[in-house]
């Protein structure tokens, strides 16, 4: 699983938008375990805009639902219009507005970079709930 998962991450710009900081640098370590560049971590959705319009290319995003009491869902509209895969991570459910992303996958806290990793570039995409 562990090769798997590093080579769909591989070489891989990943942007991290969440607002707990011991839980963004944990992600963030373990998906430079795997190769990936990581863009942010980013802990409100202003910033994380600002990330994609400087630091693109990006291929793919984890987004946490709730940041800082507003939902992440202008920083999904943004990645969706570029072409961007991004997933969801929550330990709630996002609630029906989430619904409206085509594909959109949520992956449930604690995350599972191997989860995210098929979500976002392997043979499993497609809406559904990890």
């Amino acid at each position: 699983m562990a090769a798997k998962t590093a080579s769909l991450f591989a070489g891989r710009r990943i942007l991290i938008v969440e607002d707990e900081y011991f839980l963004a640098e944990d992600i963030r370590e373990e998906l430079e375990r795997f190769g990936v560049e990581v863009v942010g971590p980013a802990s409100d959705v202003s910033s994380a805009i600002r990330m994609i319009d400087v630091d693109a290319p990006i291929d793919g995003a984890i987004l946490d639902v709730n940041i800082k009491g507003e939902t992440v869902f202008p920083v999904a509209d943004l990645l969706m219009d570029q072409g961007v895969p991004f997933v969801f991570a929550s330990g709630f459910d996002p609630g029906l507005e989430a619904r409206r992303y085509p594909g959109f996958v949520l992956c449930r806290k604690p995350l599972k970079l191997h989860e995210i990793a098929e979500a976002l570039f392997g043979k499993g995409r497609g809406s559904t709930t990890m």
